[in-house]
């Protein structure tokens, strides 16, 4: 087990999933990355907790890797929309309790939530709308809800927080979230270290609790 309880696992290896999944490897969760992909799976396997190569269309393989001991399961999978509704289905049935789905369009999306996806995302779309907005490296969102009670935001730097390190700010202690990287005008400083001052234009991309979130984002 990791530092915390929370497991997750990524399904597709592609831009999407490898971000989501590197962020949350770095605030200290467990992950599962997936992926069919021997290659992808092999250029992976040093990022996060446990790299497994499968057919995810497969219900005996999602079984054999334990899937249903996941708290959160994204499927990321972009490019085979097939694979993509068929691998939400599975996991649906097999119980996983939270289910993230990535939408290539409002179509695709519509069909994720009736097969009963929790929450669907739309990167790409997402991207168009919010090129300011990217998450870690040349990713896409600025707010995912990652399981009921656990998100991955941006969050412009609070005033409070300005001119202080990591460490004084001591966010993990008082609020339950870790700042995973600081993007810093063209600059994206990933992972930052504990003395790494706070200036004022900073965005810090963070992942927590949904309620350390709220009060982070209410901080003057």
């Amino acid at each position: 087990m990791g530092k915390k309880s929370k497991q997750f696992a990524i399904i597709g290896l592609g831009r999407f999933g490898t971000s989501v999944a590197r962020t949350l490897a770095r605030a200290g969760y467990e992950v599962l990355a997936i992926d069919a992909n021997e290659e992808r799976v092999q250029k992976f396997s040093d990022e996060v907790t446990h790299v497994v190569q499968a057919n995810t269309t497969d219900e005996a393989s999602l079984k054999a890797i334990g899937i249903r001991n996941f708290d959160t399961v994204v499927v990321a999978i972009g490019e085979d929309i097939q694979a993509n509704v068929l691998t939400t289905l599975l996991l649906k049935e097999i119980g996983v309790p939270h289910i993230v789905a990535k939408a290539r369009n409002e179509l695709h999306g519509k069909m994720l939530e009736k097969i009963g996806a929790d929450r669907v995302i739309y990167p790409e779309r997402d991207m168009g709308m919010r090129v300011a907005h990217s998450l870690v490296s040349a990713n896409v969102l600025d707010y995912i809800e990652l399981s009921p009670n656990l998100s991955l935001v941006e969050v412009a730097a609070p005033g409070l927080l300005q001119g202080r390190s990591l460490a004084e700010a001591n966010l993990r202690a008082l609020y339950g979230v870790n700042v995973v990287a600081i993007k810093r005008g063209d600059q994206i400083i990933v992972p930052p270290q504990p003395g790494e001052k706070i200036s004022e234009q900073d965005i810090l991309i963070v992942v927590g609790t949904n309620d350390g979130v709220q009060k982070l984002e209410e901080m003057e």
